[in-house]
């Protein structure tokens, strides 16, 4: 089926039922799922978990009637859009996210974050700060601006630890 891809957005821990209920009406789905060791107290094992929690991408031709049947789908909460209608995921990133998943390597979700925008730094010993995003090459660089004074200051910090401020 050729078409664009939109994102599914899903009950809590329901990702794997809702893309096999809709393999079995023939979509063309993706899950991006990475397998993390589970540890319990007597075993640890290797268990698959999806990349973005409550999140799947679904192919449709922009038909109504496709539209209908993933929400139709036990499971389905909401194709994501706006006021306008579905939006989908250009096709650039869904084949880049497939490209990271299928090389195996370490993948972990990371917080959508613009530079300037306000945030706040959620862990390590900087945990509560709040600044402006800024990137400078690969680091992240978290500016706190003291306007009366109209200086600032900036620190480097694993963007991982930034959080956005709402």
């Amino acid at each position: 089926m050729e078409g664009n891809w939109y994102a599914v957005y899903v009950r809590s821990r329901h990702e794997f039922m809702v893309e096999a209920a809709l393999a079995h009406k023939s979509l063309q789905t993706f899950l991006p799922a990475v397998e993390r060791l589970r540890q319990w107290k007597d075993r640890k094992k290797k268990i698959l978990f999806p990349l973005f929690p409550g999140y799947l991408f679904v192919q449709c031709n922009g038909d109504a009637a496709h539209f209908l049947a993933v929400l139709k789908t036990k499971g389905v909460v909401k194709i994501l859009g706006d006021s306008s209608g579905y939006q989908p995921v250009p096709l650039q990133q869904i084949e880049s996210l497939k490209t990271m998943v299928a090389g195996r390597c370490t993948l972990d979700e990371y917080p959508y974050l613009k530079k300037g925008q306000k945030v706040r730094i959620a862990s390590g010993p900087l945990a509560g700060v709040c600044g402006i995003l800024v990137k400078k090459g690969s680091e992240h660089t978290v500016v706190v601006s003291i306007d009366l004074l109209q200086k600032g200051v900036a620190v480097t910090v694993d963007g991982a630890s930034v959080e956005p401020l709402v």
